[in-house]
């Protein structure tokens, strides 16, 4: 299916498209509005040098109109919540931040941490709702443990290779150590293994002069608890995303995303984005680096349950990601009481969690009128950054939260698997992404990277440290739209990445 053209232009009509932009930049009107009127998606192209309706307000009527100035910007509930479910956000933040123990403990309703984690608390990971960073140096703390690696395994028999071809599974697990890396355990449990990452500098000359330094990384596991890996083990190091926007991203109606789909590259454009989808009858991923999780619900389960160890309705496993192997691990004691014997955190306390992801708003834009903002825009463009990072949807009728159905937002994704090429790939297929493939990845709120996290790390395992780093990592189909921003002169680059910043 031939995807919309939602203002992007096709990879033969860039120079056009460049020079177009070019020829308007500061002629445009700008105007300054924040309401969602119920306009079209697709945007003509002059309006690239103007701020358009509703652009500073990227979250429609719920975007954040807290202080985007702290390290909170990112922990603000959604500005339309209304009163009545503010304490339901409060409560869930709570749950967020709280810390798990071992069981048996007196604390009944805060056991069942492990018997292997990689932390004790969902907020441990994601740093004030933000982003992780990757470990420095050989320490490793459980409060920073915001990076791990996922593990598993080519498929080995016909019964594997049909699990993965009928959508039961989307990996096979490692055999000993599961589908996740588990760095640390109770008492009596050691933890599985040290992730060890090294890097090498690796320099690249843009069209102007200008030398850039990339890091490359390699990964590696060591110290291994429960003996050696499977020989073909497949890593892929995964760094906490930010949280904002999640209910937004969700209420985009699948039909809306699907059309953006364009798998044969039909428009022969060079982008051939695609859902990650298990089976026909399932919903498509939108949540992870690789889509694999189709609900923010399902998302904080499978975290819950391979992160902290805790057993719930989505993966009611109390021994967490211990595998058969891990004879001392099963049998553990563990949190889950009598009335719900395989459940260490209720259904309705995991709803709550869900309730509060969903609501973390995204920050209102900053100098979003700003005449080097808008030229970066139009740049942004012109380059071809918006075939993937589609800048607006719509969402529907569907959400849990009336509040955020009907919403005008900018979130600058197409929720669609794109091969990136072999710099970036990990060689580890989930569902069906392949081993080059990644979501794209929403921008709104990413010029807060620092204030936030105090860091800017970027991509899945957080080896751009600036986001010119970020885009020169782009290959396969980002590649046109990397060398589009590499042949910019230092001016025009400085205009995009300030763009981009104000998201």
């Amino acid at each position: 299916m031939a995807k919309p053209m939602l203002g992007s232009p096709s990879r033969q009509a860039t120079a056009s498209v460049f020079a177009a932009c070019l020829a308007v930049l500061g002629t445009g009107a700008v105007v300054q509005s924040s309401e969602q009127p119920d306009t079209p998606l697709t945007a003509p192209g002059a309006l690239a040098t103007a701020l358009e309706p509703g652009e500073d307000l990227p979250g429609g009527a719920a975007t954040s109109r807290g202080s985007f100035g702290t390290t909170d910007a990112f922990s603000n509930a959604s500005g339309n919540i209304g009163f009545e479910r503010e304490l339901d956000f409060k409560i869930g933040n709570a749950l967020f931040r709280k810390l798990w123990v071992s069981s048996p403990a007196s604390t009944k309703s805060s056991d069942g941490l492990g018997p292997l984690f990689n932390a004790r608390a969902c907020q441990s990971c994601h740093l004030k709702d933000g982003r992780g960073q990757p470990p420095s140096g050989n320490s490793r703390a459980e409060q920073s443990a915001s990076m791990f690696l996922r593990l598993s395994i080519p498929p080995g028999t016909a019964a594997q290779q049909q699990a993965l071809a009928s959508g039961q599974l989307a990996v096979i697990p490692e055999p000993t150590y599961g589908t996740q890396l588990q760095e640390f355990g109770i008492q009596g449990h050691p933890g599985e293994a040290r992730m060890q990452i090294s890097y090498a500098e690796r320099q690249v000359t843009l069209a102007d002069g200008e030398i850039v330094s990339l890091r490359v990384p390699t990964y590696s596991i060591t110290d291994p608890a429960y003996g050696p890996l499977h020989p073909q083990t497949l890593l892929s190091p995964r760094l906490t995303p930010q949280m904002i926007g999640l209910g937004l991203l969700e209420a985009v109606p699948e039909a809306d995303i699907v059309a953006l789909a364009d798998p044969d590259d039909h428009d022969s454009d060079g982008i051939s984005g695609r859902p990650n989808r298990l089976r026909a009858d399932t919903p498509i991923g939108r949540f992870g680096w690789k889509a694999g999780q189709p609900s923010i619900h399902a998302q904080s389960g499978d975290a819950f349950a391979g992160d902290i160890g805790v057993s719930n309705v989505v993966v009611p496993r109390v021994s967490g990601d211990c595998t058969p192997a891990q004879t001392a691990c099963q049998a553990a004691p563990h949190g889950a009481p009598a009335r719900t014997p395989n459940l260490e955190i209720a259904g309705d306390m995991l709803d709550l969690v869900a309730f509060y992801a969903r609501n973390l708003a995204v920050p209102a834009r900053r100098n979003p009128a700003a005449a080097d903002v808008l030229a970066g825009k139009a740049l942004f463009r012109a380059i071809g950054c918006v075939a993937c990072h589609t800048p607006r949807h719509r969402t529907g009728q569907d959400s849990s939260d009336a509040h955020l159905r009907a919403q005008s937002i900018w979130p600058y994704t197409d929720l669609l698997l794109h091969d990136m090429g072999p710099q970036l790939a990990d060689g580890r297929p989930e569902g069906a992404a392949t081993g080059t493939e990644w979501r794209t990845p929403p921008l709104w709120g990413i010029g807060l990277t620092g204030v936030v996290n105090g860091n800017t790390f970027y991509l899945h395992d957080g080896r751009a440290r600036t986001l010119t780093e970020a885009i020169l990592w782009h290959g396969g189909e980002g590649q046109s739209a990397r060398d589009g921003f590499a042949g910019l002169t230092a001016g025009d680059r400085q205009n995009l990445l300030k763009f981009i910043e104000s998201l």
